[in-house]
């Protein structure tokens, strides 16, 4: 056999092998195979999606809510409006998607907000927030009882409370430390006149005087422009709500419940009488007395035991929903 007979021979020898082994069925169907696993895998995936987003619908059912407009009521006068939720499923469906876990406490929410804001009330006075919000303020105005201060917040400090303190201007600018101690420990700062007047008998240039010098000191002292008015031992009258909302950008304040401390009457019975009143949207009066110093912190625990949270008197008269727990 000659060399080039060898040469084609090998050819087509090695020519033949190489048919049979791209032919040879193991190799064929794994190649199918794994073909094949990439298409089940992404139809599984979309199958899981959908079999998912169908099951976030069905979670949405009962816990959607509407929201509420503010409205004036007779009694309680402007009452503000509340937030209501939807689903936002896709935002839901990426959660899970990314915990692997399919759960309704993943659920994600979006706020809606009411058609009716209490902005568009008009200049009207507030005793209370929204009764379908959880929550209460345990508001105290300041014009005497500096003993008391410390203890309250540390109280305060304690239940991690952050409330609102009406201030007297007058009592700022006797002691603008006690004042920035409040401030410092994170509470709200609202206005409470300048000298203690009764607000329903001045005339317009007096009652733009009060606010106006109780301003200039707190932002003097503290930096701040309160956005909230407590008329003293509150007394008012439209009058003054109306300078307070068109010449200061101010709500007005009044309360839900008062301890009335000042009488100096025992804990045990403003204890009684308070959590009795305590509900969704209450605004709780008290003042840095010895009275309310020795119920404060019981009266905190009630509230966060009937699943009230206490905060300021700016986040309970707001439409915002609280944070989940």
């Amino acid at each position: 056999m000659t060399n080039r007979t060898r040469r084609l021979l090998f050819i087509f020898i090695y020519g033949a092998a190489l048919i049979v082994l791209l032919n040879y069925q193991p190799i064929h169907h794994y190649i199918s195979t794994i073909k094949n696993v990439h298409v089940v895998t992404g139809d599984r995936n979309e199958n899981e999606k959908a079999r998912l987003r169908a099951q976030i619908e069905k979670w949405r059912e009962g816990r959607e809510e509407e929201p509420i407009d503010a409205v004036v009521d007779q009694t309680w006068k402007a009452i503000p409006g509340y937030n209501g939720r939807v689903v936002d499923v896709e935002e839901s469906l990426n959660k899970m998607l990314a915990a692997g876990v399919s759960s309704p406490d993943l659920l994600v929410y979006k706020e809606v907000p009411p058609s009716v804001s209490l902005e568009q009330l008009g200049a009207q006075p507030i005793y209370r927030g929204n009764p379908n919000k959880p929550a209460i303020s345990f508001m105290i105005n300041v014009a005497w009882g500096n003993e008391y201060l410390d203890s309250m917040l540390n109280t305060l400090d304690k239940h991690k409370v952050k409330t609102t303190f009406f201030l007297d201007g007058s009592w700022v600018k006797r002691y603008p430390e006690e004042a920035k101690k409040i401030m410092a420990r994170g509470h709200e700062i609202g206005n409470h006149a300048y000298s203690h007047p009764d607000m329903n008998t001045l005339g317009t240039q007096r009652i733009h005087q009060e606010i106006s010098r109780t301003q200039d000191v707190i932002f003097k002292t503290l930096e701040v422009k309160p956005t909230l008015f407590a008329p003293p031992s509150g007394a008012f009258n439209q009058r003054v709500v109306q300078i307070a909302d068109s010449s200061f950008q101010m709500k007005t304040i009044l309360w839900t419940a008062d301890t009335i401390d000042w009488q100096k009457p025992s804990p045990a019975y403003v204890i009684n009488k308070i959590s009795r009143k305590m509900e969704n949207g209450v605004l709780v009066l008290m003042h840095p007395t010895s009275t309310s110093e020795a119920s404060l912190d019981q009266l905190l625990t009630i509230a966060k035991k009937k699943g009230l949270q206490p905060t300021t008197v700016s986040e309970v008269i707001s439409s915002r929903r609280l944070p989940s727990p």
